[in-house]
């Protein structure tokens, strides 16, 4: 009974997270202590469950809410802006260096680990100088989507923090070792950058220069007549482009206090959510003094990490019901049964290198809170430590994989902001996701931080 209410449960979230007819709150709380009822479970034994696992989200929870909060404080103080002029002013008129400065720009946007906010700045900056060169709106969509997909792998990251709590283990250990596969990554992503760059100058040179204009669903030939622009790709006036919240003359203090805050989450010397809430603190006391103005720059930024927050919250009750209820246990059991002996050792790599198509199946929510713990379950019975399940899945589900993906809202906003059809970036992406995101595993198993094959 365990095992047939286990999948089912699993089954009705998946349903209700991939057809969005409810919010993930809903379906993350309501669904498990529905089941948790009919397998006659009582409210005192139920309330268990869920202190179980909120218990055991607090900590990433906390520091989710504190990263959006600090990267919000210096977004309007202005950190990003002189990066983006320099990016832009490097970018020039050449297309390999506008395709370069693109998913640079996209890599620098995408720190606070918001990829809406990544597309809202890097698409509306770059997008007259793909119109006025003729490049295709289409190559901007997929080096803004790489940018953004390799730096969404940081521990105040969706995909990351949804790990954490799925696993238990803190973010920051997750991602500490892969830091140097990432890094490899992000020189890939430039790397395509530049060859994408190169092949639109020499696409454009076979191409009059009086006839050259923008190409707007990147599937068409460099004569066509772009659309009428919309206001919607400009996108809502960012807070760090008000006057009175910046601040120029602590540009230094704020960009040593962000490099001070990454490499203490790198070294471990402090948890991640309390290096996030003292960075909060100074960056709040150095830029904006007083009551009245700190408690307007949090206001600022409390939808979004609450947002997470409550989604984070109720993977806990999710996550506590399933396995304190000992439905996990029983999907475990079966479907090791189910496996064959010599496939699951190499858990690890299957998720490893199907983590992009999978990220066009499964949201972040659907994956990491429904999927991910029966997979982890699976792969302990095979000597597969659930770090391992974790790290070979945030190489590419989500990370790498969100731009493509039709399950999260900043891809339709990506898609909306250039322009393009979906089917046609989903095409032109996702080649590139998914070779970015094998390095990224590649690397990261070369350099022992992830197992191909447990023995």
């Amino acid at each position: 009974m365990l095992t047939f209410m286990g999948f089912a449960t699993i089954a009705v979230v998946l349903v209700l997270l991939l057809s969005n007819r409810v919010g993930a709150v809903v379906a993350l709380i309501g669904v498990p202590v529905a089941a948790a009822f009919l397998l006659g479970f009582g409210p005192s034994e139920i309330a268990g469950f869920v202190g179980e696992g909120i218990n055991g989200v607090a900590a990433t929870t906390a520091m989710f809410v504190f990263a959006i909060l600090y990267f919000g404080v210096m977004r309007d103080a202005g950190l990003f802006d002189p990066i983006v002029r320099r990016v832009l002013r490097f970018a020039g008129d050449n297309p390999v260096t506008i395709a370069v400065a693109t998913v640079l720009l996209a890599m620098t946007a995408q720190l606070d680990g918001a990829g809406a906010t990544t597309f809202l700045i890097t698409v509306p900056a770059m997008l007259p100088l793909y119109d006025a060169l003729g490049m295709r709106r289409l190559v901007l969509a997929a080096l803004t989507g790489l940018g953004a997909g390799i730096m969404n792998l940081v521990p105040w990251g969706g995909p990351t923090a949804r790990a954490a709590t799925a696993t238990g283990i803190p973010a920051n250990d997750l991602w500490a070792p892969l830091v140097p596969a990432q890094l490899i990554g992000m020189v890939t992503c430039v790397a395509i950058a530049y060859y994408l760059g190169v092949r639109e100058r020499n696409r454009l040179r076979a191409v009059p220069e009086g006839s050259r204009v923008a190409d707007p669903v990147g599937g068409g030939h460099a004569g066509s007549e772009p659309p009428p622009r919309e206001e919607t790709e400009q996108g809502p006036r960012d807070e760090s482009e008000q006057p009175e919240l910046l601040r120029p003359r602590l540009y230094w203090v704020n960009a040593a206090l962000t490099v001070a805050t990454v490499g203490v989450l790198i070294s471990g010397l402090l948890t991640p959510e309390l290096a996030f809430m003292l960075a909060l603190v100074l960056a709040l006391a150095l830029n904006y003094p007083g009551m009245k103005e700190q408690t307007a720059r949090i206001d600022a930024h409390a939808r979004g990490a609450v947002l997470m927050a409550s989604t984070l919250l109720a993977a806990g009750v999710f996550l506590g019901v399933m396995e304190e209820s000992g439905m996990i246990e029983a999907m475990a059991g079966s479907m090791t049964g189910a496996m064959p002996s010599f496939l699951g050792p190499g858990l690890p790599l299957l998720i490893g290198v199907l983590a992009v198509p999978m990220s066009l199946l499964f949201g972040p929510d659907a994956y990491y809170f429904a999927v991910m713990p029966v997979l982890t379950a699976v792969g302990e019975s095979f000597g597969v430590a659930p770090v391992e399940v974790a790290q070979a899945s945030i190489t590419g589900q989500e990370t790498v994989g969100f731009p493509v993906s039709p399950m999260t809202g900043a891809f339709y906003l990506l898609v909306g902001l250039t322009g393009v059809p979906i089917g046609s970036h989903i095409r032109f992406l996702l080649p590139w996701a998914w070779l970015v995101s094998l390095v990224v595993f590649g690397s990261a198993a070369a350099m022992g931080a992830v197992p191909l094959w447990v023995s």
